[in-house]
């Protein structure tokens, strides 16, 4: 289950950033498993991320940044884990793996 602030989130760092242009977003889902084994994404950060729009090979995810804002979230809720990433754009393109 995605919490509504969550989608509120991903659509809010869209709009700041890539509205109107060719860029996409990247971010982090955090959440865990709750009762019968249903995964719960409860937040979500954005993060940093550039690449070369005529080369979608090159790109850059700040991962220091990612590490410290986990770090960050975790002191917030410690039961919260990575459970995955969002990004945007009409497909998931081969560097997103």
């Amino acid at each position: 289950m995605v919490h509504p602030t969550v989608l509120l989130s991903i659509v809010d760092h869209y709009n700041r950033v890539a509205s109107g242009t060719k860029k996409r977003v990247v971010g982090v889902l955090l959440g865990e498993y709750g009762d019968n084994s249903i995964l719960d994404v409860t937040n979500c950060y954005a993060v940093p991320f550039e690449e070369d729009l005529q080369e979608t090979e090159i790109w850059f995810f700040d991962h220091i940044y990612h590490e410290q804002m986990f770090n960050m979230m975790r002191r917030i809720n410690g039961k919260e884990r990575i459970v995955g990433w969002y990004s945007s754009g009409p497909q998931i393109r081969r560097s997103d793996i």
